[in-house]
């Protein structure tokens, strides 16, 4: 299964083409409405936590049509073009849509357990807190736990809050109550957080190219030859560094290891019902 010679080869075949378009029109549906109607898709069609007021179930799959950007539409579409393209013809337009829903419906499954493991950590340090505030307590909670979801403005916010409250400590002024309304808000405002692209899916296809033709070369910036497996290899191993040592880069990385964990477990399984079919 090394080499791949499929009969009647179409280069943009029908699932594949149809996920491009959807795309497309998802993303100039998003500058349209934000322009003249001054509505952001996003808060309607992105993917935000469970905790989030935004949150409807249907966004694990609306969320995979979203994207921030052109240049982020644009790779992605490239992606699932030049890998989707091959899988499609081998698979088929059946299996190959199931892959790419499951695939990234399955990354968003990943990326929220990672995101809910962070936040309700993040939620029993500040209930913690909460049984003494403190000035210095305060800044113990943000810089240990709240750091990583700061924003800019939200770190100008906690520090002039800090700066009042050292101030005005013998004011008789409930500071404490408020430091902890004000960490609360921080963690509610990671909850409204959307994560939006195709890119769980388009990993797990990657993962799925590698896996169904590991001795095809890729070439690096075009010119650099790989086999596709250390390819895939690499990527994996990348975006789980990445993950685990990310500083609020803004990707998720997790998301696009839940797309390849996915798809492995689901190419497994699809071997092993063919082989059963076949044995039959």
């Amino acid at each position: 299964m090394n080499q791949y010679r499929p009969q009647g080869f179409r280069v943009l075949p029908t699932i594949v083409k149809n996920l491009i378009i959807i795309n497309v029109i998802f993303y100039l549906a998003t500058i349209v409405f934000s322009r003249a109607l001054g509505i952001d898709l996003t808060d309607y069609l992105g993917l935000y936590f469970f905790k989030s007021d935004h949150f409807h179930a249907y966004q694990y799959i609306t969320y995979m049509f979203m994207h921030g950007g052109f240049e982020h539409l644009f790779f992605n579409m490239f992606a699932l073009w030049m890998f989707g393209n091959v899988l499609e013809n081998y698979w088929g337009p059946k299996r190959f849509l199931i892959f790419y829903f499951v695939t990234g419906i399955g990354a968003a499954v990943v990326h929220t357990v990672i995101i809910g493991v962070d936040y309700f950590s993040i939620q029993s340090a500040i209930n913690a807190y909460a049984a003494s505030p403190t000035p210095e307590g305060f800044v113990a909670l943000v810089q240990s736990e709240l750091s990583s979801i700061l924003t800019p403005d939200k770190v100008a916010n906690a520090n002039a809050f800090l700066q009042e409250w050292q101030m005005n400590s013998m004011s008789g002024h409930n500071y404490g109550f408020q430091s902890v309304e004000l960490a609360q808000q921080l963690l509610e405002s990671r909850a409204d957080i959307p994560t939006v692209g195709a890119s769980g899916a388009v990993y797990g296809i990657l993962l799925a190219f590698g896996m169904m033709f590991p001795n095809e070369r890729i070439y690096l910036y075009f010119f650099v030859p790989i086999k596709a497996k250390w390819f895939v290899l690499g990527y994996g191993i990348l975006e789980l560094a990445s993950g685990i040592l990310s500083t609020g880069d803004g990707i998720a990385h997790f998301a696009h290891l839940g797309g390849m964990i996915f798809g492995y477990f689901l190419i497994k399984y699809w071997k092993k019902q063919d082989i059963n079919r076949w044995s039959m």
